[in-house]
């Protein structure tokens, strides 16, 4: 895939969406506004995290040149955070 999904398609999700993206990776965060006034009009369950001083990949450690080590821990707490809250609940 290049780029982003369509924001006509939004719509179709059936799943509460938690998004993070490395403030660095300019062309996601740049469509992700579209993409969260999207899941409102659509009500859409979501959270959205933009980390300053990353880039895409930040959580990937097997790349050194772009994990972010605190990014990731951040990321990771939410993640779980997010899956214990609607993944947990709808078991």
């Amino acid at each position: 895939m290049v780029g982003a999904p369509a924001v006509a398609d939004v719509p179709d999700i059936r799943a509460a969406m938690l998004i993070h993206h490395g403030a660095l990776d300019t062309r996601l965060v740049g469509a992700y506004p579209d993409y969260a006034a999207a899941m409102v009009t659509s009500d859409i369950t979501h959270e959205g995290h933009i980390y300053p001083d990353s880039v895409h990949g930040f959580f990937n450690d097997a790349t050194p040149a772009r994990y972010n080590q605190a990014t990731a821990e951040e990321a990771w707490t939410r993640t779980i955070a997010w899956f214990n809250r609607y993944m947990r609940e709808a078991a």
